[in-house]
This record gives structure tokens, C-alpha cells and sequence, in this order.
């Protein structure tokens, strides 16, 4: 893979790292008891909100714009009704085109990794337009090198990617404020 233009590694001098022997039973990912999960005791922080699910911005990134999808209440993926299910694709779509309707970005990449947290997570990273090398998987790693964005455009980005939002789909900007619909 470093041999791909998009690598921000130089192949001559990397090494792989050895595969460790597996450890069983796994550890216990961040926030397996709901008592004691961060994200749930956050629920009501974020730039955007419904009953079901709140939006933040993640700070201190080096690229334009990486956003987090959380369901409010304790669930992981495998444990969402179909409901939730099919409202979280819904949800994603709507996210992806605001962001990619912000004029300085091309591409919305969205992941869900799961092995850090048991609270559900979908990660929206915003690919600034002409950075053909922050292109497909290596973006997170790029996001880790590069120096911080300003936060006065990120804030700024994510302040329209709520509001379009809110007028696209529904919710409020705030987890108190009553509930707006479209």
C-alpha cells in the first residue's frame, strides 16, 4: 500500500510491524457497561440533534472537517431495530451531501470501525477538494500528520452542515431546544 500515490509514507525504510498472538477473550471495549460510557454521559452534546441521534464535530483535526454520528441511547451497530437501521442510512446520506455541498470539499469518506467503543460511531471525514492524495482509506492516517485545521472554518462548515440538516431532514441544533420539523 505505500506504494500507492496516495500513501504518506515512503516505502524504503518501513518495516511491518509482527503480528501479535491473538488474546482471548478480547478486552473489553470502551463503554461495554452503558454506566460507564463517556458518549452516553455526552448525549446531549453535539451540533445536531433528534430523539434518536446527535451529530458532533470532531476538534483538533487536520483535515477540513471530520463530523461523528452517535445514536443518544446505548446501542451498537448489531443491536439497532430495523427502524433504526434504515433511519441511520437515511441520516447518512443527508450528512455526506451536506458536506460535500461545502464549497471547498469534494468527498464525504464515512467509516464505522467499532473496536475502540461499544457506543455506536459513524465517523464522516470531509476530503478537501484538489487533495487527490488524501484520497480513499489512508485519509484518517493523512488526518493524523497534517497540522490542525482552523477551528474558525471548521466550526463554520459544521455550523452549515447542521443547519442544512435541520432543513433537509429535521431535528434542532440543540439538544433543549424544542423539536423542529420540516
Amino acid at each position: 500500500m505505500t506504494s500507492w500515490d496516495i500513501s504518506p509514507f515512503e516505502p524504503d525504510g518501513l518495516r511491518v510491524a509482527p503480528l501479535r498472538p491473538p488474546v482471548l477473550p478480547e478486552p473489553k471495549r470502551h463503554g461495554e457497561d452503558p454506566a460507564n460510557c463517556d458518549v452516553c454521559h455526552a448525549r446531549d452534546e453535539g451540533i445536531w440533534f433528534n430523539e434518536r441521534w446527535r451529530l458532533a464535530r470532531v476538534t483538533g483535526v487536520g483535515v477540513p472537517l471530520v463530523l461523528m454520528l452517535y445514536s443518544r441511547d446505548h446501542y451498537d451497530m448489531a443491536e439497532l431495530s430495523d427502524e433504526m437501521a434504515a433511519e441511520l442510512g437515511v441520516l447518512t446520506t443527508h450528512i455526506v451531501r451536506h458536506v460535500q455541498a461545502l464549497p471547498h470539499i469534494s468527498r464525504a469518506h464515512v467509516y464505522r470501525i467499532g473496536d475502540g467503543a461499544a457506543h455506536l460511531h459513524i465517523w464522516f471525514f470531509a476530503r478537501p477538494e484538489g487533495q487527490a492524495q488524501l484520497y480513499g482509506s489512508w485519509m484518517p492516517v493523512w488526518d493524523d500528520l497534517l497540522p490542525e485545521y482552523p477551528a474558525d472554518v471548521a466550526d463554520a462548515d459544521a455550523g452549515a452542515v447542521a443547519d442544512a440538516l435541520v432543513t433537509s431532514y429535521g431535528g434542532r441544533r440543540s439538544a433543549t431546544d424544542e423539536q423542529m420539523h420540516v
